[in-house]
């Protein structure tokens, strides 16, 4: 096997007083593809900014292979002080790298290279951060939700980017197929440690499964052997001291070993608050417009949405699908229409930055 261009040895983080990472191990040599799965909150993106040099462990070693770049995306990019999305791309590069691939790369993604990122949608804000960790053609590209706020194109264009690159990936994401087209082998992050298996994410259920099954009967044997060492220390005890002394010196490290013992995390129950009966109209729009400077966003649009529909807004990023919530949610006034709201109506919005959380 090639050495590791970086490798991560008991690396131990604890935030508050709760354990976050323990002993955790992780090896990335030249070439391979790493998808790192975990339960939300489990740590994956905090790793992610450990291999990344961003946040220092508490306990542990970590190696990078001299000279080798790094580069890493992460869920929110940060724009402050670039007045373009090129000059925010070719500030991730190097002087000796070819500044050509920022604009090729911007081109590719959709964008010119003179957007504000002030002024970019979430889409597009993603796809100026995934042209600056692919234009110095790193030897580690560290992918934390790249395909979030990403249309059904722009996804497929980066499946097939990366797949042609020699770049080693350790990649997170929600989006299956994503991941099970680009994975050669999978990293669990649970409970604070790793598990690997040399197989993509396809394979990464049935191999849970397994696992965890494996755990359960070990702890059901551990629980039968604590109830036995009780049973011998209510009724067996017998006039040899050194024996005894031993065996309930067994019996307590058994019972640690039950209080340390960290079982899977449980089932999450989301639930709605049942809001008062309404109308049967939700929302109804008529001929509405809106436009930002020369820009037409929603032209001459109209439409109607009764209690019970589900309703899908497909369309390439930048195109207005948030403009258009943002107008049929009250969030935003038309130019031009008019939009009227059923009776009684109780509206919940979760926008792309998650600010209502």
């Amino acid at each position: 096997m090639a050495p590791p261009l970086i490798q991560l040895k008991d690396i131990a983080l604890t935030f508050g007083g709760t354990p976050l990472l323990s002993g955790v191990e992780l090896a990335v040599s030249a070439g391979e593809r790493v998808c790192l799965i975990g339960r939300n909150g489990s740590g994956k993106s905090t790793l992610l900014k450990i291999v990344a040099g961003l946040v220092e462990a508490d306990r542990g070693s970590r190696f990078v292979q001299p000279g080798a770049p790094i580069r890493y995306l992460p869920q929110e990019p940060d724009f402050d002080g670039f007045k373009t999305t090129l000059a925010y791309v070719e500030a991730g590069m190097n002087p000796g790298d070819d500044h050509y691939q920022a604009q090729y790369l911007l081109e590719q993604l959709g964008l010119t290279g003179t957007e504000d990122p002030a002024n970019l949608s979430g889409g597009e804000a993603r796809r100026a951060a995934l042209a600056r960790v692919l234009a110095p053609s790193p030897d580690i590209l560290l992918l934390d939700e790249p395909t979030n706020h990403l249309d059904l194109t722009t996804i497929e264009w980066l499946e097939g980017e990366l797949a042609s690159r020699r770049s080693a990936l350790v990649i997170i994401s929600h989006d299956r197929r994503f991941l099970s087209n680009l994975s050669r082998a999978t990293v669990w992050l649970d409970r604070g440690q790793t598990r690997r298996i040399e197989k993509g994410f396809s394979a990464f259920e049935e191999w849970r499964d397994e696992v965890l099954a494996e755990e359960e009967r070990d702890q059901h044997k551990l629980d039968r052997k604590i109830v036995m060492e009780e049973h011998w220390l209510r009724y067996g005890v017998s006039g040899r001291r050194k024996r005894n002394v031993k065996r309930l010196g067994n019996l307590f490290e058994l019972r640690q070993q039950r209080r340390d013992y960290r079982g899977t995390a449980g089932k999450a129950n989301l639930a709605a608050a049942e809001a008062e009966t309404s109308g049967k109209l939700v929302i109804e729009a008529r001929h509405i417009g809106k436009s930002y400077g020369e820009r037409k966003i929603v032209d001459d649009f109209s439409t109607r949405v009764t209690r019970g529909d589900r309703i899908g807004i497909i369309g390439p990023n930048g195109a207005g699908k948030t403009t258009l919530i943002g107008l049929l949610t009250g969030g935003d006034a038309p130019d031009t229409g008019t939009i009227r709201l059923g009776a009684n109506i109780e509206m919940a919005t979760l926008d792309q930055h998650r600010e209502s959380l």
